[in-house]
């Protein structure tokens, strides 16, 4: 379906344009409607679908149509990521897409300083993009008033009960007007979701773009059994001998991501980890190089990556499984974004045949071994337990978790931990009004996607 179709207006059209889009994804078809219409929307939808221009998309449309000229400025839209990369990633989205509109907008999370913020947001914004925790803190020190927000968009709720905070956005619910619509996506549909859906959204509608738990079907994949000691040595044999350009890496843990890349680069490989004890400034270098092609492979964790899009990414490594098989089809979707073929490797030691199995029972397919001559699995070692957490990161330092709230809950305690947040700037094009505004990536040739 083609953007004009929509019953967007001229404002938005021309900024979709200026953007090199036409056609609409399916996400985007389905969700676009029923928000212009004022519905409650519980859309699933796996990131690289563009659902970001789902909902940026008529949110500042139904702000136009009550765009309230003459008066101070409150939020009226208002919404929440699960990470710093993620609010980003939206926020510059508004200012793409809203940069014929005379709207201005803010986003917040932690790592950087409170004080420019709080003196933007008091001057006053229309569209405010934030991670849970940080925004707290503005409640808190009563730099922001959310008494007149319109609309609510949860964006990837899944992860943002995995990363505990929901008790964060009940807080939130607690200081927003209950008459608003909200918008909640999520890669899954999962029992927490649904109740989450039937806490707070009002006789929604629901849309689902792709199978639950699914992989996206461009994304070619393969697992290569190996011995845990020669990972590295396969990965980077892979990487010189293929000539890969651009290869996102995921490890379990931050320890091992700094350990991968500094590897990586002995070998001779350009090579940066982004984790969440990386300074914010020193992970949007890292993704801002490896988006230039200065580096050629980046080293995550698994929520580091969450919210990271880059255009045309041709390969995502598995180096080690994950503990979740969810984390799997999560982190594989970093490549194949918009029409673009990707490719999924995986190197599979004896201690993680469990998860391999695992991850393939969500799938509902085995995925392809393959065994590399010079690579023979040693039959004589045996499988280790694998004490780490789910996903290498999502304990007391997990990054996204602003202001003095660092990562989970552990027991219903919070960790302090200092933190902050970035700017606010009229909606415009450019970078996302921050020091980590990283740009979002568009897919070459086709039909290309927005999001």
């Amino acid at each position: 379906m083609l953007f004009k179709e929509l019953g967007l207006s001229t404002e938005l059209l021309r900024a979709v344009e200026k953007q090199g889009y036409t056609n609409a994804t399916p996400i985007q078809a389905q969700a676009i409607p029923l928000v212009l219409a004022g519905r409650d929307l519980l859309a699933g939808a796996q990131t690289g679908t563009g659902k970001t221009a789902g909902f940026t998309l008529p949110v500042l449309q139904r702000l136009q149509r009550a765009n309230a000229d003459g008066q101070k400025r409150h939020p009226r839209a208002l919404v929440l990521t699960p990470t710093r990369e993620l609010a980003a990633q939206v926020h510059e989205s508004v200012r793409d897409y809203g940069q014929y509109l005379p709207f201005r907008s803010a986003v917040i999370f932690g790592g950087v300083s409170i004080n420019p913020q709080k003196q933007k947001l008091i001057r006053g914004v229309d569209i405010v993009v934030a991670t849970p925790g940080r925004l707290l803190d503005h409640v808190q020190q009563r730099s922001i008033d959310l008494s007149k927000i319109e609309i609510l968009v949860l964006d990837e709720a899944d992860r943002m009960l995995d990363m505990g905070f929901i008790r964060d956005i009940r807080r939130i619910m607690d200081v927003i007007p209950s008459r608003r619509q909200t918008l909640l996506f999520s890669a899954t549909f999962s029992k927490e979701i649904r109740a989450l859906t039937a806490e707070f959204l009002h006789e929604p509608a629901q849309v689902q773009v792709t199978p639950e738990n699914t992989a996206v079907d461009l994304v070619s994949q393969v697992v290569y059994p190996v011995d845990k000691h020669r990972k590295r040595e396969l990965l980077s044999h892979k990487i010189g001998g293929e000539g890969w350009q651009q290869v996102l890496v995921f490890t379990r843990t931050k320890h091992g991501a700094n350990k991968l890349a500094e590897q990586l680069g002995k070998d001779g490989i350009t090579a940066a980890a982004i984790h969440g004890n990386k300074s914010q400034g020193a992970r949007t270098k890292a993704l801002a190089d490896f988006k230039a092609g200065a580096v050629r492979v980046l080293v995550a964790t698994d929520i580091a990556a969450r919210g990271i899009d880059i255009d045309k990414l041709p390969h995502v490594v598995n180096f080690e499984l994950p503990n979740v098989p969810e984390d799997y089809v999560h982190r594989i979707g970093r490549t194949a974004r918009a029409g673009q073929a990707g490719h999924a490797v995986s190197l599979v030691c004896v201690d993680e045949l469990k998860l391999l199995r695992d991850i393939e029972k969500l799938l509902g397919n085995p995925i392809e071994k393959v065994n590399l001559p010079g690579y023979d699995v040693d039959p004589t070692i045996k499988a280790e337990p694998i004490l780490n957490g789910r996903g290498g990161g999502r304990g007391r330092n997990a990054p996204g978790n602003s202001g003095n709230r660092g990562g989970a809950r552990n027991g219903g305690n919070l960790s302090r931990r200092k933190g902050n947040s970035s700017g606010v700037g009229n909606a415009r094009p450019g970078n996302a009004g921050n020091r980590s505004g990283h740009g979002r990536a568009h897919s070459g040739g086709g039909n290309r996607r927005a999001g």
